[in-house]
């Protein structure tokens, strides 16, 4: 059974992989924007998951520190949606197209280290003592997941229950875009 921290460092490796993919295939635009698009929609759904379900249960377990580290972590997926909503609106034919995706990966980089040496480990030490808390909030989160917008909207806020109000209402529109969105093959991922 997944931890809430193998749950987030899982997706982690995920956006990772699908960075490298982009930046890593130059001359193949059609290869580039499926990962492109995967690379957002991983993004946009694990920036809500935790917004909604691991900052929450920070500020719950660790107090005062908590909260500061929660509301640190939410200025940074604001940065990051503010680029991710540029990001998708291009093309990988778009010249600036790998740039702007460095630019984003930057912050976002930092903001995993961030979380994966400190706030995730401080976490985890609380759970300890609530046996089996950690894999719960592990469903949770990936229950989350599947609900939530599929593209970034920064205007939602990082705050619930406003940002929970606008994902139920932005995610089906994104489900049915992204019928219309190309994504790498199944065994490609």
């Amino acid at each position: 059974m997944s931890t809430i921290s193998q749950a987030i460092i899982d997706d982690h490796r995920e956006l990772e992989q699908y960075y490298n993919e982009v930046v890593n295939n130059a001359n193949n635009h059609d290869h580039q924007q499926r990962f492109g698009n995967q690379f957002i929609w991983e993004l946009a759904r694990h920036s809500v998951g935790e917004e909604l379900v691991l900052y929450p249960a920070m500020e719950r377990h660790l107090g005062a520190e908590g909260k500061e580290m929660a509301d640190s972590d939410r200025k940074e997926h604001h940065s990051v949606k503010q680029m991710l909503k540029e990001f998708q609106e291009m093309s990988a034919s778009d010249s600036n197209y790998i740039n702007q995706l460095k630019k984003i990966w930057g912050p976002l980089s930092e903001h995993i280290k961030e979380e994966e040496e400190r706030d995730l480990p401080a976490l985890e030490k609380k759970l300890q003592s609530a046996e089996g808390e950690s894999e719960s909030m592990a469903k949770s989160f990936e229950r989350t997941k599947l609900f939530v917008p599929s593209r970034s909207h920064p205007s939602a806020g990082e705050h619930p229950p406003f940002e929970t109000a606008m994902g139920l209402l932005a995610a089906p529109i994104d489900k049915v875009a992204d019928l219309f969105r190309k994504f790498p093959d199944k065994e490609k991922l």
